[in-house]
C-alpha cells in the first residue's frame, strides 16, 4: 500500500498555515523502514522553526510498496524527495525547490510545476515533470564542483536560466523553451530543448552536447543566443541521438520523435573562449 501525505489546514497545536517546509529528511527515514507512528514523529522545518510532520501533514498507507503519494499542492514544500535511493514519490500537483536534489536512484514524478534547483546534484534516478520547472534544474549546487552526474530529468513544459549548469553525465530533456545559459560549463552530458534556447546557450561549455530541436532554416548561421566563441562545423549523422530518442518516446517525452526523424545535423563547436570541445546540434538542411 502507497503512503499518502496531504498538508493539514492547519497545525495540530493550532497555529496557521506555514509558508515553507523542508521535507529533506523524508527520504532517509523512509529508507531505514520507519512506521506509520514513527513518521509522524519525523522532525521537519516549517518556517525556519522546529516541527514534526504529523503536526502540518495528514498520513495514511504505510509505503510497503515504496511509493510515496503527495496529494495537492506542495509548491511551498521543499527538499522533497532529496537523497532518494529508491522507490518512487508522485506529486499530483506543484512542488517546491530542490526536488529530488542529490537523488541516485527511484522516480520523482511531478503532474505540475517544479521550483527552483530540481534534480541539482542528481547521481541517478528518474526525475518527469509534467509542467514547467524554475531556474538551475539539474544544475550544480553552490560551492560544488560539478551538478547532475547520472540519471534522466524530462521537463515537458519550460525551464528557467541556468538548465544543466556544470553537468557531468545523464540526461537532461526540456519540451518548451529554456532560459538564459542552458548547459552553462557544461562537462559532459546531453541537454535537449525541444523549443527556443535563451541566450548564451553552451557558454563556458568544455565537453557533452546540447540539442536545439527548433527548426534552423539557415543553419548555416549561428542559432540567435548561441556565443560568438563557438565555430559552425560539419553536418553529420550522430548515432546516439536515434537512442537517446527512443528512450524520450518510451517515457513519454513528445518531441523525442524528432530525435529519431531527423538524419542531418548541424554541429557548432564550443566554447573556444575556454578551450571546450562540446557541441551545440541543430537540425541542418538534407
Amino acid at each position: 500500500m502507497s503512503l499518502h501525505l496531504a498538508i493539514r489546514a492547519s497545525c495540530r497545536t493550532g497555529a496557521s498555515a506555514f509558508r515553507s517546509a523542508s521535507l529533506a529528511e523524508l527520504s532517509a527515514a523512509l529508507r531505514n523502514g520507519a512506521s506509520l507512528s514513527e513518521l509522524a514523529q519525523l522532525p521537519i522545518i516549517c518556517d525556519g522553526r522546529p516541527a514534526l510532520l504529523g503536526d502540518w501533514f495528514t498520513l495514511s498507507g504505510d509505503g510497503s510498496d515504496g511509493r510515496i503519494i503527495c496529494d495537492g499542492d506542495f509548491s511551498r514544500v521543499h527538499f522533497l524527495g532529496a537523497g532518494m535511493h529508491h522507490g518512487e514519490i508522485r506529486v499530483t500537483g506543484n512542488v517546491g525547490r530542490h526536488a529530488g536534489e542529490g537523488m541516485s536512484g527511484g522516480r520523482l514524478l511531478i503532474d505540475g510545476s517544479a521550483g527552483d534547483w530540481l534534480a541539482c546534484g542528481m547521481a541517478g534516478g528518474e526525475v518527469i515533470v509534467g509542467g514547467n520547472a524554475g531556474d538551475n534544474a539539474a544544475a550544480v549546487l553552490p560551492g560544488r564542483p560539478q551538478g547532475m552526474t547520472g540519471g534522466l530529468v524530462i521537463i515537458h513544459g519550460s525551464a528557467g536560466d541556468l538548465a544543466g549548469s556544470r553537468m557531468r553525465r545523464g540526461l537532461l530533456a526540456i519540451g518548451g523553451d529554456s532560459g538564459a545559459a542552458t548547459g552553462f560549463e557544461l562537462r559532459a552530458g546531453t541537454v535537449i530543448v525541444a523549443g527556443q534556447a535563451g541566450p548564451h546557450t553552451g557558454l563556458g561549455m568544455r565537453r557533452g552536447s546540447v540539442v536545439l530541436l527548433t527548426p534552423s532554416h539557415e543553419p548555416e548561421l549561428p542559432p540567435a543566443g548561441l556565443p560568438p566563441t563557438f565555430h559552425r562545423g560539419s553536418l553529420w549523422r550522430p548515432a546516439f541521438l536515434p537512442l537517446l530518442g527512443r528512450q524520450l518516446s518510451l517515457a513519454g517525452f513528445a518531441a523525442g520523435e524528432h530525435l529519431t526523424a531527423r538524419t542531418l545535423w548541424q554541429q557548432w563547436h564550443g566554447d573556444s573562449l575556454c578551450g571546450g570541445r562540446g557541441e551545440v546540434l541543430l537540425p541542418g538542411k538534407p
